[in-house]
């Protein structure tokens, strides 16, 4: 790269977000220069290959109900494998499987048996049948009309009573939403729950970062520089950390909250959960299950032997058990964690091998009721801004906020370009995403 770049728009991150604003960008015939500070794509939709594991950052998971999704990913290059549907929750001694009586119907008795013989109550079992039945056939946009209560308060209003919510949906809600008061937006619930109950839970072979890197793949030959950080904007552009300038017409942050706000000091800060995934290596698998293990009542988020679900995570003849915990999980939690494993798998985990750890710090933005569904990208004149923090705390969020970012871009340039120089292409607006949730 020369000292001085020119060009149309620089988009600082490649995260989700910055890959979609800088493709839909390129597709309307802009010259784009996406910076990634990293040596990867991806942001926190990342892995690590280490001696044959495939290691994701956190627990993810890749969801093919979102509409962005399938508008921008071959899903089946990534060589999807699904988890069960529903999830195992660890109650006492017991195992309650919830399933979902539309993909797997010959579970149902046992399931509602089961829990049940728990204490729990036929009406709350009712009411979230119908609470399921509606948020699956009805279209997002009546979910988005609702009233911004809280999750806890959409429940509440679903008929569900406390006691089945504490039992039953928050510890499984918690690791969705990495917070456990159940304050996140009641509108954003219904449409994540939609989701789940409408597409797989999948997990790619090579891991979940290749889902930004095939993202990035399609960018044209030299839109991506990686290891570019960049350490300030400047009134026509940016100056990197290594001495370059990249001049443009417009500057669109699509980095994290605490990043973007470095760079955007007028951007109002987005509180963030956190969260801690350790992986360990088992000599066997110790269930065959492919479902989360959710841990009812006690201290970790949940559990699963992700080797089950997509045996390219572990070399053949050991699995492979990842493990979520709130917040940043210091070693004596960790080493509590391993201990609550043992309980939750019924085995003993002398032999579990400690792979690694990753602690995300910024896992999810909050977001608390009433939250937006989605704002402009626009800060000031040829400054903008986009992520999931800017939308919905989801890949779809992030994709959409990307989406929305190029249109306004587009948009505001088409709008200044009768005063500029006339352009070599004809600049074509990018088909109009899907809203942030889906």
């Amino acid at each position: 790269m020369s000292r001085t770049v020119r060009v149309d728009t620089v988009v600082v991150g490649a995260g989700m977000a910055g890959l979609a604003c800088a493709a839909d960008l390129c597709d309307a015939g802009l010259e784009v220069l996406l910076l990634e500070a990293s040596r990867d794509v991806g942001g926190r939709m990342a892995s690590d290959r280490r001696d044959g594991y495939v290691l994701d950052h956190g627990f993810q998971v890749f969801n093919t109900a979102y509409p962005q999704v399938r508008q921008r990913v071959d899903l089946a290059a990534l060589r999807l494998r699904p988890f069960d549907p529903g999830y195992v929750l660890a109650l006492g001694d017991r195992r309650l499987p919830l399933v979902d009586p539309t993909r797997r119907p010959g579970e149902l008795v046992p399931a509602v048996t089961g829990l049940l013989g728990a204490g729990l109550r036929p009406r709350d079992l009712a009411a979230l049948a119908a609470m399921s039945g509606r948020d699956m056939l009805a279209p997002p946009r009546l979910l988005k009309r609702g009233p911004d209560l809280t999750t806890r308060q959409a429940l509440r209003r679903a008929g569900l009573d406390d006691a089945f919510v504490d039992t039953v949906l928050a510890p499984f809600l918690r690791g969705v939403f990495l917070e456990p008061q159940l304050e996140t937006s009641g509108r954003f619930f219904h449409l994540v729950w939609r989701s789940m109950l409408r597409g797989s839970l999948c997990l790619p072979e090579r891991g979940i970062g290749a889902v930004p890197r095939q993202l990035a793949d399609r960018l044209p030959l030299g839109t991506l520089r990686l290891g570019a950080g960049v350490e300030r904007l400047t009134d026509d552009g940016v100056a990197l950390t290594n001495g370059l300038a990249v001049h443009a017409r417009a500057v669109v942050v699509a980095a994290g909250p605490t990043a973007a706000r470095a760079l955007l000091p007028s951007l109002p800060l987005t509180p963030t959960h956190a969260v801690t995934t350790a992986h360990h290596a088992a000599p066997e698998a110790p269930w065959p299950e492919k479902a989360l293990l959710v841990d009812g009542n006690g201290p970790l988020l949940h559990t699963s032997v992700v080797s089950n679900v997509q045996p390219r995570y572990a070399p053949a003849g050991v699995a492979l058990v990842s493990t979520s915990l709130p917040g940043v999980a210091d070693e004596e939690q960790l080493v509590a964690a391993e201990a609550r494993l043992a309980e939750l798998y019924r085995t003993s985990t002398r032999a579990w091998e400690r792979v690694a750890v990753h602690r995300v710090r910024e896992a999810l933005p909050a977001s608390p009721a009433p939250w937006p569904l989605s704002r402009t990208s626009r800060l000031a004149p040829g400054r903008h801004v986009c992520g999931d923090h800017r939308a919905t705390a989801s890949v779809q969020g992030a994709l959409a906020s990307g989406a929305r970012a190029a249109r306004e871009v587009l948009h505001d340039l088409t709008r200044s370009q009768t005063a500029s120089r006339p352009r070599g292409r004809a600049a074509r607006a990018p088909a109009r995403a899907d809203t942030a949730a889906g």
